[in-house]
Parts: C-alpha cells; sequence; structure tokens
C-alpha cells in the first residue's frame, strides 16, 4: 500500500504517538515537521475511492479524494500547523498528542468514503478532543463541562450509527454519498450531524465547553468539530430546503447572546454559531454557487476564528483572564497582539481585502439569486451583527475601552509566529481570492469585488459601526458585567433536573402514601379476620342447614348463567 491509497488522517495519528516519547525541543520541531508532512501527504493524492476494505459484506472506503474532501482536508491540515505553532510554549505533550490525534480524526472523516468509516472517525474526535476542554484546569465546572460535551459527542455519533443501520437495512448500501431527508435513516444522520453542526436548541454543548478549554485547547476545537459538520451536512444532505430556515436562525439568535456576554471567549463561541448559520443556509440553498460558498466560508472562517481564539488565548494566557470587564488598554503591554486581533476582526466582519468578504458574498449573492428574499434580508442583519460583537467588541474591550490597568509581556514568539501566519492568510485570500477559488468543488464563475458588492458591505459596515458608537455614546449599549446569561441549557442543565427532583419527590411521596395505604389495609383486614375468629365470630359461629341451601343454590345459578352467557 502507498501513501497515495491511506487516509492523511492516519499520518497525524500515528505520529501523534511518538509526542510523548520525545524530549522538550526536539518535540517543537517534530509538532512542526508532522502537519508539513500531512500536507506533502495531500499533495499526492489523486481522484477516486482507495483503501477498499471488504468487511461482513460491505465495501468500506477509508480513502475518497475528490474536491469536496480535498478543500476541507487542505484547510484542516493548514490549521493542524497553525494550532501546533501556537502550542509549542505548552510543556506537557498531553495538549498536543491529544489535539494531533483530534485534528487527524477530522481529517480521516473528511475523506471517509461510507458511513461506518465515518462513525469510526465521528467517535474519535469526540473521544479525544474532551481532553482538549479538560486541559483548561482541575476546575469542577471545567470537568463538568467536558462530560456534557462528551455526552452530547457521544450521542450524536450513536444517532450516525443506528441511522447508518436503518440505511444499511433498507438499501443494502452504507455508501456515504447524497442521503437526503426521504432516506431510510436520514432524518437521525440528520440530526447526528445538526448535533454537532450546533443547530438551534442542539447548540449549547459549543458555548459550554469551548470557552472552558485551554487557550490552545480552544483554538483545536474551532477548527474542526463543527466545520466536519458542516462538510458532512453538504455531502450527504445539499438541498435540503429544511435547512435555509435552520441556518437563518442559527446567524440571528447568537447576536443578542454575544452583545451582552461578558467572556470575550464565549462571544467568540456564539459568534462561531452565527457564522455557522451562513454555511448551513449555503447547503440549504444547493445551488453551485451557494455550495462553493459554504467551502469557501468554512475555509477562510477556521483561519479567522482560529486568529481571535489565539489572540484571546495569549490574552488569558498573559492577563489570566478574558473577561470584558477586566479588560482594556492591552494594546500598550500587547500591541502586536492586538494588530493580529483586529485583522482576525477585519476578516470576519467580511471588510473588502479580507477573507471573509470574498467567501461570505458569495452566500449571500446566492440567496439574493435565488430570491430567498426573507433569508438574505435575515444573512444582512446577521452580517451588520457579527461586525458590532466580534469586529468592534472583541478589540474595543479587550485592547483599548477604559485602561484596566494591567500590564505584561507581549505574548510568546511562537503564539505570535502562529497569528501572524493566520493574519498573512487572511490577507492573502481577501486580496487575491482565486488560489481559494479554485481550490473549491465546482468551478467557480464569482466576481467578488463589483462595485455593487463592495459599496453595500462598506454601507452595511459604516452604519453597524455608527450604531455601536451611539449606543456607548448614549450609554445604552449593554455595560460588561460579571454575569451569567441563560441560554437554552437553561432548560436542561436547571429546569430539568429541578423538575426531575421535584417529579422524583412527588413519586416518592406518592409510594410511601400507597405504602402505608396498603399496611394499613392489610392490619384492618387482619383485625377483621381475627375478630371473626372468635367463638361468636361470623367465621366460627353455628349457621342453619336452610341458609347453606340456600347460598348453594344461588351459586350454582350464578354458574349456569355464565356457562350459557358464556
Amino acid at each position: 500500500m502507498t501513501i497515495t491509497e491511506i487516509s492523511p488522517g492516519l499520518t497525524l495519528i500515528a505520529g501523534s504517538l511518538l509526542i510523548p516519547l520525545l524530549p522538550g525541543r526536539l518535540r517543537s520541531v517534530y509538532l512542526v515537521l508532522l502537519p508539513l508532512l500531512g500536507l506533502f501527504h495531500l499533495s499526492q493524492l489523486t481522484a477516486g475511492d482507495f483503501g477498499v476494505v471488504h468487511f461482513i459484506g460491505q465495501q468500506l472506503v477509508t480513502l475518497r479524494v475528490d474536491r469536496w474532501s480535498m478543500v476541507f482536508g487542505w484547510i484542516f491540515m493548514i490549521a493542524t500547523l497553525i494550532s501546533a505553532i501556537y502550542a509549542l510554549h505548552v510543556r506537557s505533550p498531553l495538549q498536543a498528542t491529544v489535539g494531533f490525534l483530534y485534528a487527524g480524526s477530522a481529517i480521516g472523516a473528511v475523506f471517509a468514503g461510507d458511513l461506518m468509516t465515518l462513525f469510526v472517525y465521528w467517535e474519535l474526535t469526540a473521544v479525544t478532543s474532551v481532553f482538549l476542554v479538560w486541559a483548561g484546569g482541575n476546575r469542577q465546572s471545567v470537568f463538568k463541562a467536558g462530560m456534557r460535551y462528551l455526552i452530547v459527542q457521544i450521542a450524536s455519533g450513536m444517532l450516525l450509527f443506528f441511522g447508518a443501520l436503518v440505511q444499511l437495512n433498507a438499501t443494502g448500501s452504507i455508501s456515504f454519498d447524497h442521503i437526503g431527508l426521504d432516506a431510510p435513516g436520514g432524518w437521525l444522520i440528520f440530526i447526528a450531524f445538526g448535533i454537532k453542526c450546533a443547530f438551534p436548541f442542539l447548540h449549547n454543548w459549543l458555548q459550554d465547553a469551548y470557552p472552558e478549554a485551554s487557550e490552545v485547547g480552544t483554538v483545536f476545537l474551532s477548527a474542526f468539530t463543527t466545520k466536519l459538520a458542516v462538510y458532512a451536512l453538504a455531502r450527504g444532505f445539499a438541498g435540503e430546503g429544511l435547512l435555509i430556515p435552520i441556518g437563518a436562525a442559527m446567524t440571528a439568535f447568537p447576536i443578542f447572546y454575544a452583545v451582552i456576554e461578558n467572556d470575550l471567549r464565549r462571544v467568540l463561541a456564539y459568534s462561531l454559531n452565527n457564522q455557522l448559520g451562513f454555511m448551513v443556509v449555503g447547503i440549504g440553498i444547493g445551488t453551485e454557487l451557494s455550495l462553493n460558498g459554504t467551502a469557501a466560508h468554512a475555509f477562510t472562517h477556521i483561519l479567522y476564528k482560529a486568529l481571535l481564539f489565539m489572540s484571546m488565548g495569549a490574552v488569558l494566557y498573559r492577563v489570566g483572564t478574558v473577561k470584558g470587564s477586566e479588560l482594556g488598554g492591552l494594546y500598550k503591554s500587547m500591541p502586536l497582539t492586538t494588530i493580529f486581533c483586529i485583522i482576525g476582526a477585519a476578516s470576519i466582519s467580511g471588510v473588502p481585502l479580507f477573507s471573509g468578504f470574498v467567501s461570505k458574498s458569495m452566500i449571500l449573492s446566492a440567496a439574493g439569486h435565488g430570491s430567498y428574499l426573507v433569508t438574505w434580508a435575515i444573512l444582512l442583519f446577521a452580517s451588520a451583527g457579527v461586525f458590532h460583537h466580534s469586529g468592534i467588541k472583541i478589540p474595543y474591550f479587550a485592547f483599548f475601552a477604559h485602561d484596566s490597568g494591567k500590564r505584561c509581556k507581549e505574548a510568546p514568539a511562537n503564539m505570535l509566529i502562529a497569528m501572524g501566519f493566520a493574519a498573512f492568510l487572511c490577507i492573502g485570500i481577501g486580496v487575491m481570492p482565486g488560489p481559494l477559488y479554485a481550490l473549491l468543488p465546482y468551478p467557480v464563475d464569482y466576481e467578488p469585488y463589483t462595485a455593487s458588492h463592495v459599496l453595500a458591505q462598506l454601507q452595511l459596515l459604516m452604519f453597524s459601526a455608527l450604531a455601536f458608537s451611539v449606543l456607548m455614546w448614549t450609554r445604552i449599549y449593554p455595560p460588561e458585567l460579571r454575569s451569567v446569561n441563560l441560554d437554552f441549557d437553561w432548560l436542561w442543565r436547571v429546569a430539568g433536573p429541578a423538575i426531575a427532583r421535584r417529579f422524583g419527590d412527588a413519586l416518592r411521596s406518592t409510594r410511601e402514601g400507597l405504602a402505608e395505604a396498603l399496611v394499613a389495609g392489610a392490619r384492618s383486614i387482619a383485625e377483621s379476620i381475627h375478630r371473626h375468629r372468635q367463638p361468636n365470630g361470623l367465621l366460627l359461629r353455628s349457621w342453619p342447614t336452610g341458609s347453606m341451601a340456600l347460598w348453594v343454590m344461588v351459586m350454582l345459578l350464578a354458574y349456569l348463567a355464565m356457562y350459557y352467557l358464556g
């Protein structure tokens, strides 16, 4: 078997096993070389199905190479390289090891050609990534957040597994191609993908777990889990109209939470949810333009979201907090980190000449050309909102705003290199989108830099900035407060257990009442029997012969009536 028949994910998975065995400086060199080897591996692949294994009468395809898998394979491997450089300052090998296992599992899933191979890698991403959440500390809250994250991710895998079995039973095939909601098992697989993609009401694991992870763990997490789900939805459910309202809702509701959130990494988690909505809408529209937009936006989103998480991770590493109420004035101590954060903010906001503009505009154009006017308006509102909370709020409250008086060192050199690399790609793709467009699944006939596109986006950004300024000047803007915001997870983290406790108390009270009633009834019956067993009682007194004969006749007549009626 040659390198062209092996999944690039296995290169990272196998290579990660050596990380704990290497000493410090050699390990640092190895962490950079391993994803470079993965990139070389990717460059050697050619289109087709490889690694075919026959198992229990089924054909498993461990390596399917096409334009969809390659575009996600490239960006996943680049994200692994950036994350590895960002993690070089960490002395413990645990985070790097599980980070590479996690990245390799995600890449393996992208190249899976059947549902069972996908399931194996799908569950590996869950099991490995939870250690990145737990690496955030030894606090009880971190442990609980990790456990909740693991339960949700494993549940997604189980739904995928049962959906694949139903699909196999109905069609005789587990090939991972277009599935659709009319197919047997389609709904189970759809919900499994939706959990990992953070659909509305299924999204809270993202905001719960990501901000609890370490500064390195969050960068790894932001790149793979949700974008793997986007890839899976695009592969299995492209053109499903239900995805359009789901995606539109995903773009809109996180904005309101992000505006009032104090934890800036949690703001970015809500912003991540918002950006996923654009991709889901693109999948639901299902045209070549919208699907290209989804793939392009996933590519650029991984870069600028990683850049924003890296900048906040650097702040957390140096200052010890990312609470907006406790930060401000850090541009004096961390000028380079400030610049990189602003580049990430400009990219996510869709500022022309930055990467977000050349990808998000494809989805907006697809919605407009497809006459999805309500959806287009929601996406436009969401674009203004993301500039408001990620483009302005994140850099403003972290590095400017009021001076918190905190003075610290600039981020470590490896963090700056990783952020610089991501920032270079964000600007490079924005200025020259051609190389990215060449990777997309379908031929691209799209020009982002038209006068109408640029002017419309600049107007949107200008009025959003004006709104933020007015709200701050009039002091209407929600202040950064130490608080906990209630989201949908309140129902199953607070209300659910409270209802369960009350139901348990009611059930226990009912059981105790029934037990007492049964005991009292049994005692009453026993006392009655004992009373009638006295010499003058009903059971021991003498009965006249005539009375006995009468009762025998009554019983005989009752028996005869039942016999003939039956």
